[in-house]
């Protein structure tokens, strides 16, 4: 059973969760429903461990999700509405990092990797990259969470840096409708006008000449952190190359990401504004290189 004993939460001086109690009793399924800014994010967010409260308090099972986080969280499954999955890997490979990471090794993470993928019915994409996969497929895909609670200390135990993705773009690029380039004090704009028919590919263009994309796209989703950081640039780093990426996306229509010289083999990624990792500056050039491909043809 979950019990929720009047949860509030106040960012100062706005309260988006006001003294909010109720109780769900195993075995059922329950809607919550509310209108927009009612808090149904931030309390979902809450019961689950990802965020914290005023006051109140959340019991699962019996278990407080401040007070017993492993113990409560040993017993959730949270599927969001949009999975946070790796984009570039294959489920079968996010079906293998989850399960190691829940202690699954050798023979029994194999048996429940094929009983998963017989559950959720993804045997046929199952080689397919995520960022290729419909909105129902990754929503399988993140039903993938279920695979064995027995075994998963190492997830509780691992720091926030080893469960974050290490693309520097977690996008779907299908989602992308344009991308505005700075490089070198100069300004470029790339649109994408998208495909009526499902059949047809996306058609991109620049100073309205159309281009080929892939070179681009892989640049973009082969920008991979080898270390986070919250280190600020250096007031005269040199900006190596920056893109302003607009989406196909409600809660996500602009990604601004920035890429700083930090030393002769790094650079220092910044997104919206905030730094976020080392990235190697190898696969910066190859971002720089794929774009003058593009605006210098």
């Amino acid at each position: 059973m979950i019990s929720v004993e009047h949860l509030t939460k106040c960012y100062g001086d706005f309260v988006a969760v006001d003294d909010l109690s109720f109780e769900i009793d195993e075995g059922h399924v329950y809607g919550f429903l509310g209108p927009n800014g009612a808090g149904k994010s931030t309390t979902m967010n809450i019961m689950t461990g990802c965020l914290s409260a005023t006051s109140g308090c959340v019991l699962i099972d019996g278990h407080d999700i401040f007070e017993e986080p492993n113990s409560a969280k040993k017993l959730i499954g949270y599927l969001p509405e949009q999975p946070p999955l790796y984009m570039s890997e294959t489920p079968l490979e996010y079906l293998r990092f989850v399960g190691q990471a829940k202690g699954l090794r050798g023979e029994e993470l194999q048996r429940q990797i094929e009983e998963v993928i017989d559950q959720t019915k993804i045997q046929d994409v199952k080689g397919k990259r995520i960022s290729a996969l419909s909105k129902g497929y990754r929503q399988r895909v993140g039903i993938i969470y279920v695979i064995s609670q027995e075994k998963f200390e190492a997830l509780m135990e691992a720091s926030r840096d080893d469960l974050r993705p290490t693309e520097v773009f977690t996008a779907d690029f299908e989602q992308l409708t344009g991308i505005d380039v700075s490089l070198e004090g100069e300004d470029y704009a790339l649109s994408c006008q998208k495909a009526e028919d499902e059949d047809e590919e996306d058609l991109w263009l620049y100073d309205e000449e159309q281009f080929n994309v892939n070179v681009l796209q892989s640049a973009i989703e082969g920008l991979r952190s080898v270390s986070f950081t919250d280190e600020k640039a250096a007031s005269d780093a040199k900006e190596e190359i920056s893109l302003s990426l607009y989406l196909d996306n409600e809660y996500f229509p602009q990604i601004d990401i920035a890429f700083y010289r930090y030393d002769g083999s790094n650079c220092l990624c910044l997104v919206d504004g905030s730094p976020v990792s080392l990235v190697s500056r190898a696969v910066v050039v190859e971002l720089i290189e794929a774009v003058n491909a593009i605006v210098l043809s």
